[in-house]
């Protein structure tokens, strides 16, 4: 019975609220799953024409910064705390520890303009991505990852560099140079 309501609920989600997901927050071609859970999404900060496909968490406490054109698969998670090591020190005392917990881990998320993460990928607490970069599917990304570099792995490390591939891109649509000119700058 469970998975029959849950079947109907999907569909219904997606039914009434697909077109909802257009247009978040004064960014008209921000496109958003219905099937995204995005936790205290007042700290979610989204620029324009960004996609977050279905199935992603976003846990924004400690805020999240989308630039323009960034592209989140399905089935990633963006989440800027940590509490395992709070948890393992402070065993049943977690639950009602008075303040900030020893080794709580909370820090800002902030993925430039037109990157790509890929499906079940992990953007940890603090991570900033700058602009172009290509985070390959499964990867666990940490730390500052450089402008238009490929990251793989867990943790993610640069395997590559996407202007590479862009060269050749551009070279078979010349058209389309000025545009990726403007935002590359």
């Amino acid at each position: 019975m469970r998975a029959f309501i849950n079947r109907w609920r999907r569909r219904l989600a997606h039914a009434l609220l697909h077109r909802r997901v257009f247009g978040e927050r004064g960014a008209p071609s921000t496109r958003i799953a219905p099937s995204t859970c995005i936790e205290h999404e007042e700290r979610l900060q989204l620029a324009d024409h960004v996609y977050i496909g279905p199935f992603n968490v976003i846990e924004a406490s400690g805020g999240v910064r989308l630039g323009e054109g960034v592209q989140i698969t399905s089935f990633c998670s963006l989440t800027t705390h940590s509490s395992q090591a709070a948890q393992r020190l402070l065993g049943r005392a977690y639950a009602g520890w008075p303040g900030e917990k020893p080794a709580m881990k909370r820090a800002p998320i902030v993925i430039g303009p037109y990157c790509f993460i890929g499906p079940h990928s992990l953007i940890e607490a603090g991570a900033v991505l700058g602009k172009g970069v290509l985070v390959c599917a499964y990867s666990q990304v940490r730390g500052t990852v450089p402008d238009f570099a490929i990251v793989a792995g867990q943790p993610a490390v640069v395997v590559g560099d996407v202007r590479e591939q862009d060269a050749r891109w551009l070279a078979q649509h010349p058209e389309c140079r000025a545009h990726y000119e403007a935002w590359t700058r």
